[in-house]
């Protein structure tokens, strides 16, 4: 008669595992690159026309292969870009060399000049991801910057404390225009 194998009772052994389980999933940490925060417009109708943009209406600024900035024809600087992007939206003192500006009715703020300007943004295919990171958080800043501004002299609040129809207003009264254009050599190393 063949011998007896004793049975190792493996009940419990799946409750432990399950319980191990559970343990590592509740106290594992999930990195998730969040991005740049930016809706895309929808895809442009081939049948539209390309409208035309007066030059006044451009601020165009190019990053090289070397990191370094070129706004509006001169060399520029990171640390200058904001007060730029800000100065050329606003055109606070409806001058000629800045963007034109149309009235246009918004509700909450009535008539209100809405500036035609659009910021235009190329970079160089070497350009670091740092430095593209640097200059999209300045041109955001500067739009941003306008719209609490404006929030505050509307409103009295910071524009991130709004509701969301006066959020609305405010972004049409204030759009955000950053046109970015496809990565290219575009030199200057030196």
């Amino acid at each position: 008669m063949a011998r007896k194998v004793p049975e190792i009772n493996a009940g419990s052994m799946a409750d432990i595992s399950f319980l191990l389980l559970i343990f590592f999933l509740v106290t594992t940490t999930m990195d998730v690159d969040s991005g740049i925060v930016r809706r895309l417009p929808p895809p442009p109708d081939p049948t539209a026309e390309t409208p035309d943009v007066k030059e006044r209406n451009v601020f165009n600024v190019l990053v090289n292969k070397s990191d370094r900035l070129f706004v509006e024809s001169r060399w520029g600087d990171i640390s200058t870009l904001r007060a730029e992007a800000k100065e050329f939206l606003a055109n606070p003192g409806n001058r000629e060399d800045l963007p034109e500006k149309k009235l246009e009715t918004i509700p909450f703020l009535g008539e209100y000049p809405v500036s035609k300007g659009i910021i235009s943004l190329k970079n160089d295919r070497g350009t670091s991801y740092d430095m593209y990171i640097q200059v999209q958080n300045e041109l955001t800043a500067a739009v941003n910057e306008l719209r609490d501004e404006l929030s505050r002299q509307k409103f009295g609040v910071k524009f991130s404390e709004l509701s969301q129809e006066y959020t609305d207003a405010i972004q049409k009264a204030i759009p955000m225009s950053i046109s970015e254009a496809e990565p290219e050599d575009i030199g200057g190393t030196k």
